[in-house]
């Protein structure tokens, strides 16, 4: 009896293995042999995690090196032209990294998590060949250790609806190409096994689609369903509802359809269309992307709805979507707060959650031990609602009685403050703020944790780094500063380690992209901020320089994306909790003459929900709480924010709403499209265009810097732009970062000699 699914499994490991291995290969210390014996023993011990937690449908092809969207791409052989000579890791790697001679891949957001994929390029010249190896191999190492997997396939749909097109044609006029080429697939596939069941995953359909694409979904499934009667097909989305969509599936040939009934709670509203095309129901029900324990009765009622439309015969039980969003296990947590991690449930975790809710549903019989479990449950989620820990009658006496909600002056008369204050001149060179973490600021700062040295010790050392990082911008003529921040581990955690109601964790990292993994803090009551959390370093750096140095923050929103939030309160209101103690930080930071203060907001888009319907509510409390962040900065106190890899076409004027003073975006990788919308609505704010990509090691030319900054000039006035890189350097190595600046600065000044 078949009766729970898990989507898809974390790939980089317990102990991120698959990181620390790819980052040696990157440096050439390795072998790639090594990182192929790596990848195949975490393969091996995730199969082996989900068959001892008795998961039914475990998948094989969710691991990568990098990035499922680019596996897909080589799958599918469409490889853009300038990587098309070279072979294996080095064809796959440059596409994801870019190389000396060619620029990487555009990276962005999946969906509204903070995960990355390679977004593919797709043009009318685009070919398209199968490269079946990855997908048969997999199968056939699962199968070696007795562990029969369905396979997991991104959906041809999908895959086009979140390609480029590189010359603006229409990238869904390859659907047939595509398709063929999956079938082709599907054919090798069919002779794994006498009965095998392939998941192709569809979230694309969770967006507001147009009829066009719908249109799509029944030719495509009805030929994949046509390949071989040995293949049960299951078409999967997540992350929101996908009634639109599951009106046409139902009339597909196809097995089982996977929804999400976390994230995408109408989608209860289909019931009745899958219960009259007798499908089986794929009900995700444990939540993929959050890390709170299960509440089995509430699961259990939700189910129960579900089976009063759908007989249970037909019912799976599932996550709501990969596991790949949550942190590993709770295992290696033995400093955690022992009531806080009591309501913690990670991925391995939510294996367990998910058997156990299995046999509670299907009445099957449980173990003492079982028993024991599901009553624990219940326990742990009644003390977490009574827990003192979570209520701060103080923030909320403070919250309520705001009277101050945004600056009170308009842009044009701050920006004449600012340049009268600051003076700086047209095209005015900076950073976005960190710059590289260095192997021995990662173990001052582990040192100083662990107790092994003292204050006195710790904190020379972070001078020392502040003293060598300001001397080494004046040198090249930055024209501001920052100190560099060698006291942060990341810029949400550092933040939350001095706010109240913020737990963190020792090894719960995530995948954003490759090997960069993240370890968001949890945030489980509410938010109050006592004291300075920036003051006295952005004090040590200014006093170190007669330039200005910027004041480093981390927005409300931003902070709110990037943690794990509690799920007792609306969003909304955690935001403005944390905007709150932000709003307090910058005044502070002014008062001590930092007069110039970037409040990042890098996951503002980020946490765009999928759905037009919900996008208003979302910007407007999201956009209030970024304005009461700022709301204390006085008229020559000038604020900049920083966005990453947004589209900003339909939330310009959003952008316009949140009114920093100057905002710095990522445009490297996507050209000078990004800036056009800037100038098509006549956006009065200073912008600082990232002139180069920092997610890649290659060092661009002064040359090409003129280039880009040239383009950049074409669309908006000089004295309307800022240059910088494309986001913060922490994650590069002092080489690259030290030449590459130097090529910004000298690219500036070639421009201006021209110009002038």
């Amino acid at each position: 009896m078949q009766k729970n699914y898990v989507l898809g499994f974390p790939r980089i490991g317990e102990k991120r293995e698959l990181k620390k291995v790819l980052e040696k290969y990157w440096s050439k210390q390795i072998g790639f042999e090594e990182v192929k014996y790596v990848a195949e023993q975490l393969k091996k011990r995730h199969w082996n995690y989900q068959k001892k937690a008795k998961i039914d449908f475990i998948s094989s092809n969710d691991f990568s090196y990098y990035d499922n969207m680019l596996d897909t791409t080589i799958l599918l052989g469409a490889i853009p032209k300038r990587f098309e000579k070279l072979k294996d890791e080095e064809q796959y790697f440059s596409m994801a990294r870019g190389n000396d001679k060619a620029l990487a891949m555009e990276m962005t957001k999946w969906f509204n998590t903070n995960y990355h994929y390679i977004v593919p390029e797709i043009s009318k010249e685009t070919t398209f060949k199968l490269n079946s190896k990855k997908v048969i191999n997999e199968y056939k190492e699962a199968k070696e250790l007795g562990i029969k997997t369905k396979i997991n396939l991104i959906g041809p749909i999908t895959y086009l609806g979140l390609s480029k097109s590189i010359d603006n044609s229409d990238t869904f006029s390859h659907i047939n190409k595509v398709v063929e080429i999956y079938k082709e697939l599907l054919l090798e596939i069919s002779n794994l096994d006498e009965e095998i069941v392939v998941q192709f995953d569809e979230p694309l359909f969770v967006k507001d689609l147009d009829s066009k694409i719908l249109s799509l979904i029944k030719p495509t499934y009805d030929q994949l369903t046509s390949i071989a009667k040995n293949i049960k097909l299951v078409v999967s989305t997540y992350f929101e509802h996908s009634n639109e969509a599951t009106k046409n599936f139902v009339n597909t040939p196809i097995w089982a359809l996977g929804l999400d009934f976390i994230y995408g709670r109408k989608n209860l509203n289909c019931l009745n269309l899958i219960k009259d095309s007798n499908k089986v129901l794929i009900a995700g029900v444990i939540d993929g992307r959050n890390i709170w324990k299960s509440n089995f009765e509430e699961k259990k009622s939700l189910l129960e709805e579900i089976a009063k439309v759908i007989k249970k015969e037909n019912i799976i039980i599932s996550t709501s979507s990969s596991l790949l969003h949550v942190p590993f296990t709770l295992n290696y947590e033995e400093k955690l707060d022992e009531q806080i991690k009591s309501w913690l449930a990670f991925a391995c975790e939510k294996l367990n959650e998910l058997s156990l809710l299995s046999k509670q549903f299907f009445n099957l019989d449980l173990s003492l031990e079982e028993k024991s479990a599901i009553q624990k449950n219940i326990e742990d989620n009644n003390k977490r609602k009574t827990s003192t820990k979570i209520h701060n009658n103080k923030i909320q006496e403070e919250l309520k009685n705001l009277k101050v909600l945004q600056r009170a002056d308009k842009f044009e008369d701050r920006i004449k403050a600012q340049r009268d204050y600051f003076k700086y001149d047209y095209l005015a060179t900076t950073t976005i703020g960190s710059f590289p973490q260095t192997k021995e600021i990662r173990e001052n700062r582990k040192n100083y944790k662990a107790s092994l040295i003292s204050k006195e010790e710790y904190e020379k050392e972070i001078k020392k780094y502040i003293d060598d990082c300001i001397s080494f911008q004046e040198e090249i003529g930055l024209d501001v500063l920052v100190h560099g921040e060698p006291e942060r581990n990341d810029m949400v955690e550092y933040f939350g380690e001095m706010l109240d109601g913020f737990a963190f964790t020792k090894n719960a990292w995530v995948q954003s992209y490759g090997s960069r993994c993240v370890k968001p803090p949890l945030i489980y009551g509410d938010v109050n901020r006592e004291n300075p959390m920036t003051v006295n370093w952005t004090k040590y750096a200014q006093s170190k320089t007669s330039k200005t140095v910027k004041g480093m923050l981390t927005g409300p929103v931003t902070i709110l994306n990037w943690s794990f939030v509690r799920d007792d309160m609306p969003r909304s209101e955690v935001a403005k909790q944390i905007a709150l103690g932000i709003c307090k930080e910058v005044d502070d930071l002014q008062n001590a003459e930092i007069k110039m203060i970037q409040v990042d907001e890098a996951a503002f888009k980020e946490g765009y929900p999928l759905r037009k319907e919900n996008i208003a509510e979302y910007e407007k409390w999201a956009v209030d709480n970024f304005k009461l962040s700022i709301s204390c900065a006085k008229s020559n106190t000038q604020i900049h924010t920083h966005m990453c890899y947004s589209q900003f076409n339909d939330i310009i004027k959003t952008i316009e709403a949140m009114d920093a003073d100057v905002i710095s975006i990522e445009t490297a990788r996507s050209g000078n499209k990004l800036l056009k919308i800037f100038k098509e609505v006549a956006y009065k704010q200073e912008i600082g265009p990232g002139i180069y990509d920092i997610h890649s090691p290659r060092v661009p030319s002064i040359e090409e810097m003129v280039k880009q900054i040239e383009a950049l000039v074409e669309v908006l006035p000089k004295e309307q732009l800022w240059i910088n890189p494309d986001c913060g350097l922490k994650t590069r190595n002092w080489p690259e970062v030290k030449q590459s600046l130097r090529n910004m600065v000298k690219a500036v000044q070639i421009i201006k000699e021209k110009t002038y």
